[in-house]
């Protein structure tokens, strides 16, 4: 059975898909692929969520943190920058997808083109999460603990920060 979480502003609201076992991999892809509008994760236990777009004000705080990384990014010279639409299986099995993140070039250079094209299979090594009105302090510090213990890390990526 998958669950799938759709988060409203306060809290999620769970529907459950028939079936006796989670989506593999692939069912989550084709899934994701057949809903594109959608803003979708999913954890390590196998749970789906389906999240709302940002609000206004949040796209633009969002953005704005965006173009800072990128920036600092182009010039550093060491790693990719990628935005929230972008999806990543970490290795506990969830897909996340970070607001913004961070990864070194050897790391990415190491995945397949099939990979890249796909919810490569890496943890950022720099992820930012903005806390928007339907998130909770409490959520956003699980996934935080989560990026961590997948591999992210908290050390400085470079001097220049």
């Amino acid at each position: 059975m998958t669950t799938l979480l759709i988060q409203n502003e306060s809290t999620p609201l769970t529907v459950i898909l028939p079936g006796s076992e989670s989506m593999t991999t692939e069912q989550f892809y084709e899934f994701c692929q057949a809903n594109r509008d959608l803003r979708i994760e999913r954890t390590a236990q196998g749970e789906v969520i389906v999240m709302p777009p940002a609000f206004s004000d949040t796209g633009n705080r969002n953005f704005k943190i965006a173009q800072q990384v990128g920036n600092w990014a182009d010039v550093d010279g060491t790693g990719e920058t990628f935005d929230s639409s972008a999806g990543f299986t970490l290795p506990n099995s969830a897909t996340r997808s970070p607001d913004v993140s961070w990864i070194k070039l050897e790391r990415w250079n190491a995945l397949t083109a099939e990979q890249k094209a796909s919810f490569a299979p890496i943890c950022p090594d720099f992820v930012i999460e903005l806390r928007s009105q339907s998130d909770t302090l409490k959520g956003l510090q699980a996934k935080m603990q989560e990026y961590i213990a997948n591999g992210a890390s908290l050390e400085p990526v470079s001097k220049q920060l």
